[in-house]
């Protein structure tokens, strides 16, 4: 590994696997985050750096908010042009984020990056450890289906565009499994950090 930059963790896993929660728990151990859907929501956010190049090519999916995610998902779901468009413009900007956090914690042992479609869109080769989130599929689709809004039809969808989560244990180098307690669950957590950085010391 090179020693001129911090060890990169990266953390995926599918829709209502409980990913979000396990990255806070890594930031509660003092790994810095760098979250790729919140970067996602800093560029199209009010002011955000996209908003004029989106409402450009989808016109009428932004206001003074920003963008209006659920306007811009329905020009986009089900269209695989329309979605190539919108990630040729959103990926180049996240990298450049991504970029400008690894320089900002350059002196840390490990990092983390957040990152939903690590395996679809290729990322895995860019960090150093793969850690995937995983729970059982009845977890999953009753986490999913409590959201606001959402509908089996778009669940069905959502996970039709994402790597099927026993493609992705395989491909992991470390399984947090959050069927378990919200406790258990941050002990394993704990253990890992404890053991990558043994492991870099």
């Amino acid at each position: 590994m090179p020693q001129d930059r911090p060890f990169i963790i990266g953390l995926t896993g599918s829709i209502g696997m409980g990913k979000s929660t396990v990255a806070q728990m890594f930031v509660d151990e003092g790994v810095p985050l760098f979250d790729a859907d919140a970067a996602v929501h800093q560029l199209q956010g009010p002011d955000g750096a996209l908003v004029e190049q989106i409402e450009a090519l989808f016109p009428g999916t932004t206001n003074s908010e920003g963008v209006d995610r659920q306007k811009l998902g329905a020009a986009v779901l089900g269209d695989a042009a329309a979605l190539q468009r919108l990630e040729e413009l959103i990926h180049p900007a996240v990298a450049d984020l991504r970029r400008a956090f690894l320089e900002k914690h350059r002196d840390q042992p490990i990092i983390l990056f957040d990152i939903p479609l690590l395996f679809e869109k290729g990322g895995a080769g860019g960090v150093d450890h793969i850690v995937v989130v995983s729970a059982g599929p009845e977890h999953q689709r009753s986490r999913v289906l409590a959201r606001p809004g959402m509908s089996e039809q778009r669940f069905e969808q959502i996970k039709s565009l994402q790597m099927p989560d026993a493609d992705k244990r395989q491909k992991a180098d470390s399984l947090i499994n959050t069927a378990l307690s919200h406790a258990e669950t941050r002990r394993q957590v704990q253990k890992l950090v404890e053991k990558l950085k043994a492991s870099l010391a």
